[in-house]
This record gives C-alpha cells, sequence and structure tokens, in this order.
C-alpha cells in the first residue's frame, strides 16, 4: 500500500490561531527576563525569521506541490538544498580540509541511497509534493550529525596525533591507524539518532505524526508515514556521517602515509 497519498481534511488554524500560537513566545520571552538570561532579542528573532523563511518556502513549494506541476522545479530546489546545506557545513567545520565538496557528495549520496530506496519500491509517489519534503527530511536531519562527525575527526587528528603517528612508526597503514578514531567519531555521531529512533512513540510524538493526525488522517496511516520517516532520518545520517569520515580520513593523509598537519 503505497502511504504517499491520503485523503485529509483541510487544517487551517487561522490568524487568530496563528496569533495565539506566538503568544508562547511571550513566555519565553517572559521566563527570559525574569531569570537575567539575556536571550530577549534572541527568541523574539528566532520567532520573527522563523516566520518569514516558512512564509517563503509555504509560497514556493506551491511550484512543487501540484501534480502537474513540472519536476524541474523539484530538481532545481534539490540542487539549492544540497548547496546551502554544504555550505552551512563549512562555515561550522570550517578547519576541515576539502569540507565543502566532501558534505556535497555526503548529501547527494545519502539522497540517492535512501530516496532511491523509497521511491524505487513505491512506498511514496514520485511527485514534487514527495521529493522536496522528504529530501529535506534527508538534508535537514543528517546536517548537525555530518558537522560532528567531521569536529570530532579533526580533534582526534590533533589531539591525538603523537598515537597516530607512532602507529605509523609500528608500519600500520594510515587507514589503520586512524581506525580506532574513525570509529569513535562515527559512534558519536550516530549514537544520538539511534537513540532517539529507540524512543520514539513512548518519549516523545514525532512532528510528521502529529502534524498528519491533526490534519485528519487516521492515526494507523499516520504512524505508517512516521515510520518510514524514521526510518529514512536514521539511514541517511548513517550514509552521511560514513560518507563524510571516509572521505574526511582519506584527506587527513597524504600520500606517503604521513599525517598532515591541519
Amino acid at each position: 500500500m503505497s502511504v504517499a497519498l491520503f485523503g485529509m481534511e483541510r487544517a487551517d488554524i487561522g490568524l487568530a490561531g496563528l496569533a495565539a500560537s506566538g503568544g508562547l513566545i511571550a513566555v519565553g520571552v517572559g521566563i527570559s527576563f525574569w531569570r537575567g538570561l539575556g536571550l530577549e532579542r534572541s527568541l523574539l528573532w528566532a520567532a520573527l525569521r522563523a516566520l518569514i523563511q516558512l512564509l517563503i518556502v509555504g509560497w514556493a513549494l506551491q511550484l512543487v506541490v501540484d501534480p502537474n506541476d513540472s519536476l524541474i522545479w523539484s530538481g532545481v530546489w534539490l540542487l539549492f538544498m544540497l548547496a546551502f546545506a554544504a555550505w552551512t557545513t563549512a562555515q561550522r567545520a570550517a578547519e576541515v580540509p576539502k569540507v565543502f565538496a566532501l558534505s556535497l557528495l555526503a548529501y547527494a549520496l545519502s539522497g540517492v541511497v535512501t530516496l532511491g530506496v523509497l521511491f524505487g519500491f513505491q512506498v511514496y509517489e514520485l511527485e514534487g509534493r514527495t521529493i522536496v519534503p522528504l529530501a529535506g527530511i534527508v538534508v535537514g536531519n543528517s546536517l548537525s550529525a555530518t558537522v560532528l562527525v567531521s569536529r570530532q575527526i579533526l580533534e582526534a587528528a590533533s589531539e591525538q596525533r603523537g598515537v597516530i603517528e607512532g602507529r605509523l612508526a609500528l608500519g600500520l597503514s594510515a587507514r589503520d591507524a586512524f581506525q580506532p578514531h574513525l570509529q569513535r567519531a562515527l559512534r558519536t555521531a550516530l549514537v544520538p539518532q539511534i537513540e532517539t529512533t529507540k524512543a520514539v512513540g513512548i518519549v516523545a510524538l514525532p512532528g510528521a505524526m502529529v502534524g498528519l493526525i491533526l490534519a485528519g488522517v487516521d492515526p494507523a496511516d499516520a504512524v505508517m508515514v512516521q515510520i518510514s520517516v524514521m526510518y529514512l532520518v536514521l539511514g541517511s545520517v548513517a550514509t552521511t556521517t560514513t560518507v563524510m569520515s571516509l572521505g574526511i580520513s582519506r584527506e587527513l593523509f597524504t600520500s606517503a602515509q604521513q599525517l598532515r598537519r591541519l
């Protein structure tokens, strides 16, 4: 059964509902002022920025959500999404060699693998309204883990330089000398997502499922969609961090099997 199309009622909270929801920001501002946190401006700016960005995205999505819309727009959206994610990664892990190219490759390969499974087995129909949101889930959830594994690998290469060079001096290859640190970095990046997946449905109700239920979809169908999304996220994070870590570890060593000074 395809879970791409569900008949759902229109969910319209209206401007009054939106304003009421925004009142919760005032709660955060009040707490910040009360406890002297100094986060009032940051909270207001974050709320305003999210509002503007989502309004722009909501308008732009009109170019891809209709089944009759050309998939070219979806392709353009994906290219921009990948480039922006790679740029963001490069900003957050600027010390990593060739970080932009490596992260762009990691996000692209992750998208090919995960979306290839979902569309190849016709879990979702190949349409703009499925391609763009699912790609956003792949890239968005992989970004923080990609940055984390990049930083972890770079820190290991710097802080454990003596240990790594000692292994190289004993005759180990660059790959074997760095393998323990690579494994540790990958575990650090993957464990949070694994724990989130294990706790879903008990500790927290995920956003996709809640959104579908609020839109009028049967809870059983909403759960099926959410399960596929959680598997998508876990697979994308695993793929992206693996590609990124392998790419960085190759850049850390010269052709003569020497650890570079970064």
